[in-house]
């Protein structure tokens, strides 16, 4: 019996989007993870339409992982030079060491000036060109597909901005640990992040779905290593008032956990930690180096499903402006 197959059809995101600020923005930033999945990064919302001058970035960001500033800059045009030059504006302006550039068609000459953009450039800025493409089979709703057209020689640049264009024997076992901690998680928890990125730290992060907090595996000295929440927001008193909100839920949260945690306020710094911790450091032995994967791939995805939740509902009003939280922070 002959199968019958639909014919994909390509849809003009214009169809689709009627306004690029008013309508693809706002989508996009509810969306990221699609994006995030097409870049192996993870990149959290910060905030839309951040001025920088007299423009205004598209979407301003954060790169879990390493808490590098990102910049997404959107047309539903095909790429021109003045869209190029305002990227450049708006990275300068931000510092934003990952720049994106979206849009449904991208012109030879603007893929060859990003190519030529990380390549030349001398510290850690990534500049990816990411081509919009909207696919339709029958009468199914249109699918988004973010095709990857530029993008950096990841690893090489970030092993020359971390580390000087050396690495030593200490950040690459942090590497190596947590290459294959990073392979572990995602097999255990699919969802958990879409980075496909581990640097040279001693540390690694996933999104806890709203910008300031994040979920943290890492080595302290003198031999720790912690399952943690880390929450640094834009100011301390921020910080303070959710890390009290979080406090207030201690014994339920304690009782969803199974287990006491800790709980530094840090009151003479901006962040505040909440977590966990074994005996161990990266000079450890092969034995203890496998127990502590084993214990933090499955502490870090239930750290973020009991407190994920607690920190969505966190209502955040800054003790210094008065006014409250943007409803649309990520």
């Amino acid at each position: 019996m002959e199968k019958q197959l639909g014919k994909l059809v390509k849809v003009d995101p214009r169809t689709i989007w009627l306004h690029e600020a008013h309508e693809f923005t706002p989508w996009l930033a509810d969306n990221l993870a699609e994006l995030n999945d097409a870049l192996g990064v993870e990149i959290e919302l910060v905030d839309r339409e951040v001025s920088v001058g007299a423009f205004a970035v598209d979407i301003f960001g954060r790169e879990v992982g390493s808490g590098h500033e990102v910049i997404i800059e959107n047309q539903l045009a095909p790429t021109d030079h003045g869209h190029l030059g305002q990227l450049l504006t708006y990275a300068a302006g931000l510092d934003a060491k990952i720049v994106v550039w979206i849009s449904p068609q991208f012109r030879d000459e603007h893929k060859q000036a990003l190519d030529w953009l990380n390549r030349d450039t001398v510290d850690s800025h990534s500049f990816f060109g990411v081509e919009l493409e909207l696919f339709q089979i029958g009468d199914s709703a249109p699918a988004p597909n973010f095709k990857v057209v530029a993008q950096p020689s990841e690893w090489q640049r970030r092993v020359v901005a971390s580390t000087g264009g050396s690495v030593t024997a200490r950040q690459l076992a942090y590497h190596e640990f947590f290459l294959d901690f990073l392979e572990r998680l995602q097999a255990k928890a699919p969802n958990i992040t879409s980075s496909r990125r581990v640097g040279y730290d001693n540390w690694l992060g996933v999104g806890s779905g709203r910008s300031g907090f994040g979920f943290v595996a890492e080595f302290m000295r003198p031999a720790w290593f912690r399952v943690q929440l880390y929450v640094d927001l834009p100011t301390k008193e921020l910080s303070k008032l959710a890390f009290d909100l979080l406090i207030a839920q201690r014994e339920s949260i304690e009782a969803d956990i199974g287990e006491k945690l800790e709980w530094l306020r840090l009151d003479d710094k901006r962040a505040c930690r909440i977590f966990l911790q074994r005996e161990g450091s990266i000079q450890s032995s092969p034995e203890v180096l496998e127990s502590l994967k084993t214990w933090g791939v499955d502490e870090l995805p239930r750290f973020k499903e009991i407190l994920a939740p607690r920190i969505k509902n966190l209502q955040l009003q800054s003790v210094v402006s008065g006014h409250p939280e943007r409803d649309d922070q990520g």
